[in-house]
């Protein structure tokens, strides 16, 4: 007769699965890719939205039962698409607040909000370059918009926001996020 190890509370019942690595992407519009393959299946995108989170060193993951299959991200944790006045997230999260809206070294507009730092999908960057203006009003140009990435001196403000230039390398510490998470 075999019995059933022990059980004693708090232990999980769940199989010691290992963490599976470099299989799962999140690329720059917020779409899954499962070894490079973008994932058009709606009930497995839906699934992954629902288990996306991170730990406490900034690994991003998708919780598949028992085990995580970490994200490589191609920029940040969240992408954002403009949805009327607000923002959400690739997982339909809203972001909510704007707290700070950057420009990085590649041209990207990152926008630094309640949910956390994102991306802002490149469908929606010509309509939030056109609400850009110069300190007196007028809309900002190209000379601008060169300037604060020549010098990262800003005369460029979104909705009150300064933009404010930073290093695409430079994002994964200040936001605390691994972009390419490892055992």
């Amino acid at each position: 007769m075999t019995s059933s190890p022990p059980h004693f509370p708090g232990q999980t019942k769940w199989p010691n699965v290992p963490a599976c690595y470099e299989w799962l992407s999140l690329d720059r519009r917020g779409d899954w890719r499962l070894q490079g393959e973008r994932v058009t299946h709606r009930g497995l995108i839906e699934f992954m939205n629902r288990q996306y989170g991170s730990d406490e060193t900034g690994r991003w993951f998708v919780q598949n039962g028992p085990q995580r299959v970490y994200v490589d991200l191609a920029c940040t944790p969240w992408i954002f698409r403009r949805e009327g006045e607000t923002f959400i997230s690739h997982t339909g999260a809203p972001a909510g607040r704007i707290d700070a809206v950057l420009l990085d070294t590649d041209g990207s507009i990152l926008l630094a909000a309640e949910l956390g730092i994102g991306l802002l999908d490149d469908r929606d960057l010509a309509g939030i370059l056109a609400e850009c203006q110069l300190p007196d009003g007028r809309p900002a140009d190209e000379t601008a918009f060169a300037e604060l990435m020549e010098n990262g001196i800003s005369a460029v403000s979104w909705h009150g926001l300064q933009l404010t230039m930073i290093a695409a390398v430079d994002l994964p510490e200040r936001y605390k996020f691994k972009p390419q998470p490892r055992a």
